[in-house]
């Protein structure tokens, strides 16, 4: 009877720990004791992180491109690619389009009819660039076709503002650029050859985040031009070359999300040797804001 006895206490005590075994088991599923790593999930199996493309909207008070004035309350959309072909080499694409919604004539170019609402401009453009990233600077070669709908200066009631090479409506342009971070400042270089007038435009700039909160920041920035043989300057005067402007700007990127980024801007044109002639003012103030999303 002894022997039996212990027996079975020997049996139901090692029913008792295989069971209890098999729970702890189970709920190691859920909730995995200390000291034990927790599994791993598997990869996503999505082939790309993300798209590499980010989409932006956005608004100006006055719309100055390489310090040479357009229009003024433009509204503008743009959407670009970057796709990576090798570690340090990436393939990217890029079209904006920008459009006028109410320019007074008096701020209209040259030869505008005086009113309000009968300037239009809009404006294409679509590139195509190679960025090899060295790890001390950023090199790229772009290429550039831009389509004015309503010529280079625009119209006035359907008529053209402009001559010449202030009256195009389309330039092809070639371009190589450099960006390299020095501290915690990021510098910008870029020279520009337009195919279609023969004229050069160089551009050299810089800008200094300043990190105020984890979603919002302060950008002080700076850039300046020189055109090279009358790149876009009064038609009919001869050996034009020298520096086009200076614009600092201030901006203040929010982060409203992962993803999106929401940046108003104030800035200050300065127009210089090439551009007082051509500009309705030498010196403005002017803003603006846009949303980027990128995907």
């Amino acid at each position: 009877m002894k022997l039996k006895s212990m027996t079975s206490v020997i049996t139901k005590s090692a029913l008792v720990l295989a069971a209890s075994a098999s729970l702890s088991a189970f709920a190691g599923t859920s909730a995995p004791a200390k000291g034990v790593a927790p599994v791993v999930p598997e990869e996503s199996g999505a082939l790309f992180d993300t798209v590499g493309a980010t989409l932006e909207v956005g608004y100006d008070t006055r719309y100055y491109f390489r310090g040479l004035w357009f229009a003024d309350n433009t509204v503008w959309t743009g959407l670009s690619l970057s796709v990576p072909l090798t570690e340090q080499l990436s393939l990217g694409f890029g079209a904006l389009y920008t459009s006028s919604v109410e320019t007074s004539s008096s701020n209209a170019g040259i030869g505008g009819v005086d009113g309000a609402g009968d300037f239009d401009y809009s404006e294409l453009d679509l590139s195509t660039s190679l960025t090899y990233d060295a790890g001390f600077a950023k090199f790229g070669l772009v290429y550039t076709h831009y389509e004015f709908f309503d010529g280079f200066s625009g119209t006035n009631f359907g008529i053209p503002n402009g001559a010449g090479e202030l009256n195009v409506s389309g330039v092809e342009e070639v371009g190589m650029t450099v960006a390299a971070p020095l501290g915690p400042v990021n510098f910008y270089a870029g020279f520009f050859y337009d195919l279609t007038i023969g004229a050069s435009y160089a551009e050299v700039g810089a800008d200094l985040p300043i990190e105020i909160t984890s979603w919002l920041s302060i950008v002080p920035a700076v850039k300046a031009g020189y055109g090279f043989s009358n790149y876009y300057t009064i038609v009919g005067q001869s050996n034009q070359s020298g520096l086009t402007h200076v614009i600092p700007s201030l901006s203040a990127p929010i982060k409203l999300t992962k993803s999106a980024t929401l940046t108003p801007y104030v800035a200050y044109n300065m127009s210089l040797d090439t551009r007082h002639l051509n500009n309705t003012e030498d010196n403005e103030i002017f803003g603006g804001v846009k949303l980027s999303v990128s995907f």
